[in-house]
């Protein structure tokens, strides 16, 4: 791998805070700044994957609907209840 100069401006007294906080942590700012960009790509790619990942389970989901594979509201609804009042039992240490 090559290595690239990465040239912007910044402020005279963010640059010398910054570099101040990196010598306080063994670091040069060149050192730093790379981890942020490497932190700030994984970032990225981290965040494109699990958008492709939902927009397949909406597909998904969208194409199930299509299909006529669903549920009713009533068979939601009673699943609910169901669930609602196990954790009631649960919760008020009922066993009835």
């Amino acid at each position: 791998m090559s290595d690239a100069t990465f040239t912007f401006r910044v402020d005279d007294a963010l640059k010398a805070e910054f570099s101040q906080a990196a010598k306080a942590m063994d670091r040069t700012g060149a050192q730093l700044l790379r981890d942020f960009m490497r932190d700030f790509v994984r970032q990225q790619q981290e965040a494109a994957e699990h958008d492709a990942w939902f927009r397949r389970q909406v597909q998904v989901g969208l194409d199930s609907a299509n299909a006529g594979d669903v549920i009713s509201a009533d068979e939601v609804e009673a699943e609910a209840a169901a669930w609602r009042a196990a954790t009631q039992r649960k919760l008020t240490g009922s066993t009835s």
